[in-house]
């Protein structure tokens, strides 16, 4: 299936307000897809992975980054852009803020999903509708019965459920990390970063699977859809509404003139 199709079953079945995406890392010496847009050469600015994906949903550009477009260091250090020394790796970037000291902080840093250093030089991202490109992950943000019906739709085949785990830190490393590396989909929670530099909203979560599901994504959705789990979610509206006092004393009324 192809990123053009698979978009627009996603469009069909979900009804997002921002462009389902593909992403892709690329190793050293793979070329850059056309007509991408590199932040700091197209756009004058360095920007956190969260932005440049943030760009891509909501203006329907394809970005493509690299370690010299990101002014985060978090994403630079776990994407392999730059060496994790030992400032980072004792915990220095959570300590008093995201943790109580330097080893819980370090804690906070294993836990993320990495690149070893120099095994990317690339990420690109961009809308499914015109990538030109097989993405690795495919990204859709939505609010949390979105994100519930991809989920209807991955265990479709399977059952069961669906595990993901959260740090609050470093989303950018679930969405196109994890997935990556594990073959799996995940539930995404945005981080604090996320919601500051990308400006994801409060009532948005996001959601990543392998674009070489994408047949199975679809037909999840397909027939979920046919068995009656849709969004939007319909409401149960099928009861008689209980009135105020005074509006019932009018419908007495009426009713003991019709006797």
């Amino acid at each position: 299936m192809g990123a053009a199709t698979l978009n627009q079953h996603l469009e069909k079945h979900l009804r997002v307000s921002t462009f389902p995406l593909g992403i892709k890392s690329l190793k050293p010496g793979e070329p850059l897809p056309d007509k991408v847009k590199i932040p700091l050469k197209h756009l004058g600015v360095k920007v956190a992975i969260c932005q440049a994906i943030s760009i891509a949903r909501r203006y329907g550009w394809t970005m493509a980054f690299s370690g010299e477009d990101l002014s985060c260091p978090i994403a630079k250090a776990a994407f392999g852009f730059e060496e994790r020394n030992d400032y980072y790796t004792s915990g220095g970037l959570a300590d008093g803020m995201y943790a109580s000291c330097r080893e819980a902080g370090a804690a906070f840093e294993n836990a993320l999903a990495k690149y070893d250093i120099g095994e990317y030089a690339h990420v690109v991202a961009g809308p499914l509708s015109r990538v030109n490109f097989v993405p690795d992950t495919v990204l859709v943000y939505g609010n949390s019965a979105q994100v519930l019906r991809l989920l209807n739709a991955v265990l479709y085949k399977r059952g069961g459920s669906l595990q993901s785990d959260f740090s609050g830190r470093g989303d950018c490393t679930d969405i196109v990390i994890k997935g990556k590396k594990t073959g799996e989909p995940q539930v995404i929670l945005p981080c604090y970063g996320d919601r500051i530099f990308a400006m994801t909203g409060d009532d948005e979560m996001a959601f990543t699977f392998p674009f070489d599901r994408s047949e199975e994504v679809v037909e999840g959705l397909e027939k979920t859809h046919a068995g009656g789990v849709r969004y939007p979610i319909p409401i149960y509206l099928r009861f008689q509404a209980d009135f105020p006092k005074s509006y019932q004393e009018l419908e007495k009324i009426w009713q003991e003139s019709k006797k």
